[in-house]
Order: structure tokens, then sequence, then C-alpha cells
């Protein structure tokens, strides 16, 4: 009776969207719930230390050089074939071999970044009065990489819903033992119960893709026949993949250090860390809905059945830009007072800066319809020609800010800044839906 309720669960697409949706609202709720606490528990300086080090571990998941979006195109693939919903006689030349060698490569990445970390802090190159707290939240950050794994993974085998429901209860758990920091639980004991968590929720997602696929215990440690078959296949892919991922985690986390080195204001860097988090909340809402309908999309885009496909990809674009526009809304609504809210009144947010921030929200629907979709669909090389411009707006946007407010000293740096930000943003969403027209016209 379960299995069947799941099954029909999984063929739903409102189903699978409004579960990736609840996950959406907690991560959304999680980014600021994290600084909000830490901002409180941490005195200013060590609070900037602790920014820049999130924004580091995010190049670190993005050493993973896009293995997980290969991993997703290729055995969605290898899935269709399978259970007879894709193109005859082609599986991709996937090998069950490969999911234990990409887990054992971030499992590598994860605690090859983590020394580095620690040997920055031994070595004082990263002060800070909270050692083993960054230490061990860096680790937990560091997990989301195998999370990600397991979410691609079980998505390309139609195990949405169920990862979905595992992936809930963690972040709920999660929110918990962060609030509890409020009430007296110390900073080390809760970032130590969000590790356990993500290490139990990344154990069940490889017990739940072993029991789908049918692995056997062995083709998790075959790591040389497995390895070789990576390197044999994936280079096709890796290339464009790694410069893709690299691309886009430097675009959106680059800003924080550029802004560090060209201007000492804490406002300017306080103001991207909102736009960052916007940003990220409104593109994860937007992935929960392309995720939920790529189940449909792919077998429309495999099959050939680009009539079917078009159709689909109008309604999740017009759901993306639905979702970033009621982001806006709130924004002009409440967003100044959840900035000073958030921020424990160290700066303000105008009103200015908000509509620019509400353009850019626009916008970026259409960029990430493009990344998640065409990602799944293994068009890395396309999405790269549009991502480099967007990494070079990304970059410049803070230096030449600070060039423009020196000719223009009435105006304040950070409204030069977020016009010139949100420019960027155009810029780049017209160059993917370029490319989205020229996806429809492909096949």
């Amino acid at each position: 009776m379960v299995r069947t309720i799941i099954a029909a669960g999984e063929r739903s697409t409102k189903v699978v969207t409004f579960a990736k949706l609840i996950n959406v609202a907690l991560v959304m709720l999680w980014g600021f719930a994290v600084t909000f606490v830490f901002v409180r528990a941490m005195p200013t300086n060590d609070f900037r230390v602790f920014l820049l080090l999130v924004a580091f571990n995010n190049f670190t998941i993005s050493a993973e050089f896009g293995f997980t979006n290969v991993i997703y195109a290729r055995l969605r693939r290898y899935w269709l074939h399978r259970t007879g919903m894709g193109e005859q006689d082609n599986d991709g030349d996937f090998r069950l071999e490969e999911v234990g060698v990409l887990f054992l490569f971030l499992c590598g990445l994860m605690i090859c970044s983590s020394l580095l970390v620690a040997l920055g802090i031994a070595l004082g190159w990263i002060r800070t009065g909270f050692p083993a707290v960054l230490i061990l939240f860096f680790l937990v950050s560091a997990f989301n990489v195998l999370l990600l794994l397991s979410k691609r993974a079980l998505a390309a085998l139609d195990r949405n819903l169920i990862w979905e429901a595992v992936d809930i209860a963690r972040r709920l758990l999660a929110l918990a033992a962060l609030f509890a920091v409020l009430v007296g639980l110390s900073l080390l004991a809760s970032v130590a119960i969000q590790l356990a968590l993500n290490i139990l929720c990344a154990l069940f997602g490889m017990f739940l893709i072993h029991k789908r696929t049918g692995m056997r215990r062995r083709q998790w440690f075959a790591w040389r026949t497995g390895g070789r078959h990576v390197r044999d296949t994936y280079m096709r892919d890796i290339g464009s993949s790694a410069a893709l991922t690299m691309s886009e985690v430097a675009a959106y986390n680059g800003p924080y250090f550029v802004i560090a080195a060209v201007s000492k204001d804490m406002a300017l860097i306080l103001l991207f860390d909102f736009c960052f988090k916007m940003i990220r909340a409104v593109a994860t809402a937007i992935r929960a809905t392309i995720e939920g309908a790529l189940p449909r999309l792919t077998r429309h885009w495999f099959a050939g059945e680009m009539e079917a496909f078009g159709r689909a990809l109008k309604r999740a674009g017009a759901m993306a830009l639905g979702i970033a526009l009621c982001a806006g809304l709130v924004l002009i609504a409440i967003g100044q007072r959840l900035f000073a809210f958030l921020y424990d009144g160290n700066s303000s947010f105008e009103m200015i800066e908000v509509l620019s921030l509400c353009v850019l929200l626009a916008v970026l629907s259409i960029m990430s319809v493009s990344v998640y979709l065409q990602g799944a669909l293994g068009r890395f090389d396309k999405l790269l020609r549009c991502s480099l411009p967007f990494l070079a707006g990304s970059l410049l946007a803070a230096p030449l800010a600070a060039v423009l407010h020196a000719q223009l000293t009435a105006q304040p740096i950070d409204h030069i800044f977020m016009a010139i930000y949100t420019l960027v943003f155009v810029a780049a969403a017209l160059l993917h839906l370029a490319s989205i027209n020229r996806l429809r016209q492909s096949r």
C-alpha cells in the first residue's frame, strides 16, 4: 500500500514539486537562521571570518567538478533505458561502479579541504576565537556535496519523494539544534549535532541508491574498475562541466573576497551577503520546480518529443518567473525590516537597493531554468559559453563600483555596486535566453 502511494507520488509532477518546495522553504530558512544565530553568538571580527569561510566552502564544493551533474545525466539515461522509457539500445554506457568511485572522490575532497582549513587556523592565517566551531561547521557544509550526489542520483532513479522526506527531517532537526544556541546550547555542541545528522543522511542516501539500482556490495569498492570507466567516459563531459561548476561558484561567491579586498566598509559586504542569500533562496526554489518537472522534461527530450518538451518548458519557465516575482513582492513589503533584523541593525537596506534586487531576481529565473535543465541534459559546453561572461562581470562589479564611487562621491558605493551587479545579471540572462532558444531548435 505504502509503495503504491509512493510510486503514484513519484509519477506526479505536482506532488514531487510540492515536496521539493517544502525542502526549499527549509533551505531558505536555514540560510537566514545561520546568519541570525552566528551574528549574535560571535564577535564582529569572528563573524566576518565566518562569512568568508562559508564562501570558501562553496568554492570547495565546486571542486567536485560537476560530477553530480554528469552522474544525473548519465544515470538518468541509463535508468530510462532500463525501464523502457528512453531511447532504444542507448543506455549511455553507464556502469554502477561509477557511483562508488564518485562517493570515494567526494569524501576525499571533503577531508582534504577540511584539513586545509584546520592548517590555516593552526598557522594563524585564519584568526578566530572559535577554531573548533569553524572547522566542524566547514565539515557540515562540505557534507552537502555528498548529500547533493545522493539527491541527484536518486532523482535520476525516480526516488525523489523518499529522499525529500528524509532531507526534510534532517533540516528540521538541524534547525532545532541551531536555534537551541539562543537558549543556552553551545555553538560547538550545536554544530556537532548538525554534522552527525548530515553523516546519517548521507549513509541513508547510499543505502537507497544501493537498493534501487540493485548494486552489489563489491561494486561500491570496485574503485579500479569504476575509476577506469569514469576516466574513459567522463572526460567527454567533465572538462566543460568542471569549468562550468567552477565558473558558476566563483561568479556567485567571488564578490565576497573582491569586496573584502577593495573596501573595508562592512555595510557593503553585508549588502552582498543579503543579496547572495536571496539569490540562493530563489534559485533553490526554482530548482525545486525544475527538478519536479525534470522526469517529464528528460523523457520528452530523450524520446525526441519536442512539441511536448516545449510545452513543459514553458510551464517550468512561468513557474520560475512566478517564484522570482513573489520574492520581489516580499522584499518590497518587508525587505528593509528583514535586513535590519537579520544583521542586528549593523547596516541599512534602502529602497533603491530593494528594487535593484527585485529586477535581479526576475532575470535570475531565466538563468536558473537554463542552467538546471541544460545541465540535466548534459549540455555543459553550451552553458559554459553563458557562464564565463557572467563570471567576469560578477568579479568586476565591486572594483568598478569603487572606481565610480571615487568619481561620483555623492553616490554611495553600495548603490553603485547594486546597479552594476544587476546589469551583470540582465546581460547573463539574455545569453541564457538565446541558449534556451537554440536548445528547442536543436532536435
